[in-house]
């Protein structure tokens, strides 16, 4: 019988990973799958901001009129401009919503991914973060196929639209985290996903100046879209590709951000930990 060439076989170094390592290993793993089912997730990541843009930067952006209250509206620009960095945050928010909703939760109670990922040497903490780092680099890729799309539709106006871009996926971070953390809470689905979608994904959706300015509303509303993290992404993103924004505002939004990131991020790294414990 002939010999048959040995394989070699990798062999565990018996060392458990670093925090990175760990949290790379999580992020290889999505890798993995979404290289073979990415088709699953064009709709939503791809073709579901498209339509919102041909529906309002295009459809009704033509029937947005250029006398002087429009131009108050959007600053001089055509609606489709002023719209197009806003709807780039937008599909980072919604986008990173649901990826941390049901997909968080299939990780702990249907497909048990998580389960077998802390069975090794990964912590709870490195598997919620690894979970954040997917959504992220995810949101960039998506992003970036829109930013070319939105491109070819006349919405980019200079290389601003690049800052407008890793404004989003700090928002959809920033939004993740927070919808994560609360999903490694969810024991039973139930209502609890429908009434975070209905309750605060559409209305921070509509009420975070996407469509148009936030002083455009009652005075008694506004204070709701000032907390909104889709606003503070909203104004960065815009004023970086329009070029109008200012050091002070800019820095208390990108503040806002990042505060809530680190909260979120801390929240996760705990409630997985001690979800995977249980």
């Amino acid at each position: 019988m002939a010999d048959v060439a040995a394989v070699p076989v990798p062999r565990s170094t018996g060392l458990a990973p670093t925090v990175l390592g760990g949290i790379g290993r999580v992020v290889e793993h999505h890798w993995r799958w979404y290289r073979r089912n990415w088709r699953a997730t064009a709709v939503s990541t791809v073709l579901q901001p498209l339509l919102f843009l041909l529906a309002f930067g295009v459809g009704f952006g033509a029937l947005v009129g250029s006398g002087p209250n429009a131009a108050a509206a959007t600053g001089g620009v055509p609606y489709l401009v002023w719209l197009a960095p806003a709807l780039l945050a937008m599909s980072a928010a919604q986008s990173a919503a649901f990826e941390s909703t049901y997909p968080v939760l299939s990780g702990f109670k249907w497909q048990r991914i998580y389960l077998a990922m802390a069975a090794g040497p990964l912590t709870g903490a490195q598997i919620g973060l690894g979970v954040l780092g997917w959504i992220g680099l995810k949101m960039l890729g998506a992003g970036a196929v829109y930013v070319l799309v939105i491109a070819a539709f006349g919405g980019v106006t200079g290389p601003g639209i690049v800052v407008s871009l890793l404004a989003a996926v700090l928002t959809g971070l920033a939004v993740s985290s927070l919808v994560a953390a609360f999903s490694a809470t969810v024991e039973n689905e139930g209502t609890a996903f429908s009434a975070l979608f209905r309750f605060v994904v559409i209305p921070m959706t509509l009420f975070s100046g996407t469509f148009f300015p936030v002083d455009r509303l009652p005075a008694v509303i506004r204070p709701l879209a000032w907390v909104s993290p889709l606003w503070h992404g909203t104004e960065i993103a815009r004023g970086a590709a329009l070029g109008t924004w200012r050091l002070l505002p800019t820095l208390g939004h990108l503040a806002v951000l990042l505060a809530l990131l680190v909260l979120g991020a801390t929240l996760v790294a705990r409630l997985f930990t001690r979800r995977l414990a249980a």
